[in-house]
């Protein structure tokens, strides 16, 4: 069983998510504490599966940050400050609950190749199957271009692969860089001090890659020239799968509606500053499309729950039908924390600097 330090933590848990305990909410320190799923490879058991992972709930260690978390458990650090919203990022303390908001609706978009859903920052990938065998679907969070250097969006496919690249750094980043008393050289070979990191997917759509960082504290937020970073372990696998004509397909939906086991799920992330389309819109849209069993479109009551749940945007799909606010945590997965101490690790200090930049990378070999 789980043994918590102080009522306090599922008190703030459920208080920092706007929710109280409901009859039918075991209490965290009764469940048994298992191992954690595995963050980025799932089955799907059927053609209508649009849901896979299951939320999880892990006790931070003394030094754990919401960095160390996220790498830790397949999540970025956005996803866990969405999720976990009244806890410091920085030093959440020994013993508190954290939410891992380790389940994802996929995106609505045929099941091929690569999908990078800019709005979540998170990439699914969907191996061929092999005969007889049911079809994987492999997930990472992302690190995606800031406002003023977006990701673009449409369909484009993989044109070349590269290890140990070295990076040309164009001219209106060495421009910027020079403008903000940071100079850069128009070549940065190999090694540890390269932004691409060890493994780059470049995209037919020129000076756009999907690459490995040497800063991985960035995956999961708005940090790049336009580029898709991952962490150096995600993309060394990736790139090792993906072949040089894989389909690419780029979106932007902060809004996305899944089935699994039956259940219908609403997953809401808050919209990209720069949005072209107005969440009202986006959320209406999605709302329109959806039908229950029966084939009906969602009722007015339903909608307008869903409307109520978009504003939470916690990152974290939710049964539409149950309305126990503690739907979502009263199946959460309690979990080991796994986090492994590392030995060349930044001080706090130092992460936060990196944290603080957003004066990215990479736009082209």
């Amino acid at each position: 069983m789980l043994a918590i330090t102080g009522c306090e933590t599922l008190d703030g848990l459920l208080a920092g998510m706007g929710k109280s305990a409901g009859p039918d909410f075991v209490p965290f320190e009764e469940r048994p504490v298992q191992d954690p799923i595995d963050g980025n490879t799932f089955t799907l058991v059927s053609d209508e599966q649009t849901v896979i992972g299951e939320p999880q709930i892990v006790l931070a260690g003394a030094e754990d940050t919401f960095s160390d978390l996220a790498r830790t458990y397949g999540l970025g650090y956005d996803d866990l400050i969405a999720a976990n919203p009244d806890i410091d990022p920085w030093l959440p303390g020994e013993g508190t609950l954290v939410l891992l908001p380790t389940q994802y609706v996929l995106p609505d978009a045929p099941k091929r190749g690569v999908i990078l859903n800019i709005a979540t920052k998170r990439l699914f990938y969907y191996p061929k199957p092999g005969e007889g065998e049911l079809q994987q679907v492999l997930t990472y969070p992302i690190g995606i271009g800031r406002v003023g250097w977006e990701t673009p969006l449409g369909e484009t496919t993989v044109v070349a692969k590269a290890k140990n690249p070295s990076w040309w750094v164009p001219a209106s980043v060495r421009q910027e860089h020079a403008e903000m008393g940071n100079p850069m050289p128009s070549l940065i070979p190999p090694g540890p001090d390269n932004p691409l990191g060890t493994r780059v997917l470049k995209l037919d759509m020129p000076g756009y890659l999907i690459h490995g960082t040497n800063q991985p504290y960035g995956v999961g937020m708005r940090v790049s020239h336009g580029c898709v970073r991952l962490y150096p372990e995600n993309i060394e696998f990736l790139y090792t799968l993906v072949d040089v004509g894989e389909v690419v397909t780029i979106m932007n939906e902060p809004y996305q509606m899944g089935r699994k086991d039956g259940v219908l799920y609403f997953e809401a992330h808050t919209p990209l500053e720069d949005d072209t389309v107005e969440a009202e819109v986006r959320l209406q849209v999605l709302l329109d499309a959806q039908v229950d069993a029966a084939g009906q479109q969602l009722n007015d009551h339903l909608q307008q729950h869903i409307v109520s749940l978009s504003s939470m945007a916690s990152g974290v799909p939710v049964s539409i039908v149950q309305y126990n606010a503690n739907e979502m945590l009263a199946r959460a997965r309690v979990v080991h924390n796994i986090v492994e101490p590392d030995p060349n690790e930044m001080t706090l200090d130092e992460i936060r600097a990196v944290m603080d930049e957003v004066d990215g990378e990479d736009d082209t070999l």
